[in-house]
């Protein structure tokens, strides 16, 4: 798929399908990322804390919301970045999430305006009781046609 800068709509929206998060994703990630904090790992530390079980690690859940958007490869747009991340709520054991996004802007490429833009994709992560676990800008460097 090629969905160039000028095709961009801003308005436009897509929603993921949803995701359980498990023990297994956040026993991987603490080993991928070497982030093995008791607030991820100790069940029974957990249980003396404000949530009173383990959190899925934000990190987890940022990476899982972009991959679960990921699903054509558009062969003229690149990930630039990722603005305004916020963790809003604790994910869960057992949570399921679901990544919907928005265009809400775009912009000229500060110093390759004739070849690229960039778009900006707000995504929310919502979880199965409709709140909202983390935000952020996916920002896009598009080619132009």
């Amino acid at each position: 798929m090629k969905l160039f800068f000028e095709d961009h709509v801003i308005g436009s929206s897509r929603v993921s399908t949803g995701r359980t998060i498990t023990e297994a994703d956040i026993v991987l990630h603490a080993g991928q990322t070497g982030d093995f904090y008791p607030h991820h790992m100790d069940a029974e530390w957990c249980k003396t804390q404000a949530f009173g079980q383990r959190v899925a690690h934000g990190t987890l859940i940022l990476s899982v919301a972009v991959g679960s958007l990921a699903g054509e490869i558009n062969e003229v747009a690149f990930s630039y970045g990722y603005d305004k991340v916020r963790f809003i709520k604790p994910v869960f054991i057992g949570d399921t999430i679901t990544s919907h996004a928005q265009i809400v802007a775009k912009r000229e490429h500060a110093k390759a305006s004739d070849k690229f833009g960039i778009v900006d994709e707000q995504v929310s992560v919502i979880n199965q009781r409709g709140e909202t676990v983390i935000a952020f800008v996916h920002v896009y460097m598009v080619e132009r046609v």
